[in-house]
This record gives structure tokens, sequence and C-alpha cells, in this order.
């Protein structure tokens, strides 16, 4: 028979939990407002897009 081992789960997620805390640290910070800015710069460049050539 498979022998089960106890507690095992709590290992794994500690170590999942420090593998994201360490990418998280990593990661490129982002300015939320850069975000919004292009997403206001590309509406704007589609609705130029559409009323140059319309379909």
């Amino acid at each position: 028979m498979v022998k089960q081992e106890g507690g095992g789960g709590f290992q794994s997620a500690a170590g999942l939990m420090r593998y994201f805390d360490e990418e998280d640290e990593k990661s490129p910070k982002i300015d939320p407002r850069l975000v919004i800015a292009l997403i206001i710069v590309m509406i704007v460049v589609l609705e130029v897009a559409r009323w140059q050539w319309p379909v």
C-alpha cells in the first residue's frame, strides 16, 4: 500500500509562497497612471484611425 505522509501539503504550500514572494521582488514595477495613460493613448489612436479609414 502507499504510505501517506501527514503535513506534506503545508510544506509544499510554504514553498510556493516563498517562490511567489521572491518572484514579486524581481518583477518590474509599473505605475498604474502609466497604464491608464497608455490606454487613453490607444483609444485616441484607434478613434483617429476609425475616423480616417471608415469601414
